[in-house]
């Protein structure tokens, strides 16, 4: 095998299949465990999504820091980190939880952005595509197995739980040790100024092609942040509806449909407009399910959960594969950070925003509110006829 298949990529994707596999189980338990404890959606929402808000906070300062001091010594650096907030959760109650969210989220941050300024640097351009989705299906492997053993846990008294998160701490550590990332030589340093980075945050809003996906990837997020928060606790309000099989169905929707699709996901540096105005229009009609199943069973549950996870597997790569290619390239890791960014934010105000509307009205029906939401970004997704060309020299169309 060569290419995103070749043995070099396969030890960094099972770094990340280690790394994330804390987190299949935390996004359950989290929920679950706070519930027991007394705790509101509020601050259910608040706590899960501390993790990835501090993640959006540090991720763009992690694209010129990786540059300047090279991957494979700022994993190690966050290996250790990461460690450090799994045996916290081992020994603290809900507000150890939190600390260790924060935690993690800074971990996340330079992580993710390592693998991924990695794989694009290493791959072809017509590979590209496949990385980012390769690299995204390992993250969510842990999905299919996690959330069962997260219930198991939770019903036997959450005995296991310290020694779980523990385990996973030292098996991620040594094994991605030993993992080796590195950045092409010729790649352009970034300035690490602030008036550098405050610059590149404006861009946000001045270049069409990165405010386009980077409201796109927001909105998206918003509904998966719902999701993954407060589906552990919509389910136990159903007559015969599982969170462990909704999360289940979700991730291996999301595993099967990104190796099967790899190819298919636009690799090409245009925007399809019809490709991404459908998988919007999917990810809202799951929304619409999910929030008429309490009511209609569990038939429509688990036709949602497929339909999440198949949003999921399209939308991410889709939109990150693009602005690799138009992206103007002395700034491309910083902006990629940012965009990556509004992806954690969006996931963060899931269960910030979405917690107290659940406070005040119903499950249901802040699962339909999202169904709207998909609804707009179907309509946003439409392309305009003409825009602006940027400093990568490619067009958009």
């Amino acid at each position: 095998m060569n290419g995103a298949l070749s043995w070099p990529f396969l030890r960094l994707y099972l770094v990340v299949l280690f790394y994330f596999s804390s987190n299949a189980i935390l996004n359950v338990l989290i929920p679950l465990q706070g519930k027991e404890w007394g705790a509101s959606n509020t601050t259910i929402g608040l706590v899960m999504g501390a993790y990835l808000f501090t993640t959006m906070f540090f991720r763009p300062w992690a694209g010129q820091i990786i540059q300047k001091h090279g991957p494979t010594r700022i994993l190690r650096i966050i290996l250790i980190l990461n460690g450090l907030a799994l045996a916290l959760y081992a020994i603290s109650g809900l507000g150890g939880y939190l600390v260790a969210r924060m935690l993690q989220g800074v971990a996340t941050a330079f992580f993710s952005m390592a693998m991924q300024i990695g794989i694009i640097d290493a791959l072809p351009e017509k590979d590209r595509s496949q990385g980012i989705s390769l690299y995204s299906l390992f993250s969510y492997i842990p999905g299919i197995l996690g959330p069962l053993l997260a219930i198991g846990i939770w019903q036997e008294g959450m005995d296991s739980f310290g020694y779980v998160m523990i385990g996973l701490a030292v098996v991620t550590g040594l094994f991605g040790y030993s993992a080796k990332l590195e950045t092409k030589e010729d790649e352009p340093v970034i300035d690490g100024k602030g008036g550098k980075m405050l610059a590149s945050f404006t861009q946000l809003v001045k270049n069409p092609f990165l405010f386009r996906c980077s409201v796109l990837m927001l909105g998206s997020s918003i509904i998966f942040g719902a999701i993954t928060t407060f589906i552990p606790l919509y389910a136990l309000q159903m007559e015969s509806g599982s969170a462990g099989i909704f999360l289940m169905l979700q991730a291996a929707t999301v595993v099967f449909a990104r190796f099967t699709l790899r190819k298919h996901i636009p690799s090409d540096g245009k925007w399809h407009a019809p490709f991404v105005m459908g998988t919007m229009l999917l990810l809202a009609l799951s929304a619409l399910c999910i929030s008429f199943s309490q009511a209609l069973g569990s038939v429509p549950f688990y036709v949602g959960a497929v339909g999440i996870g198949m949003s999921q597997a399209l939308i991410y790569p889709t939109l990150t594969t693009y602005l690799s290619f138009v992206l103007p390239k002395v700034d491309r890791n910083v902006l990629l950070g940012l965009f990556i960014a509004t992806a954690d934010l969006g996931v963060s105000l899931g269960g910030v925003m979405m917690g107290p509307l659940a406070d005040l009205s119903s499950y249901s029906f802040m699962y339909g509110m999202c169904a709207i939401l998909g609804v707009v970004m179907i309509l946003f997704s439409y392309k305009r006829r003409t825009e602006p060309k940027w400093a990568s020299g490619r067009e958009s169309c």
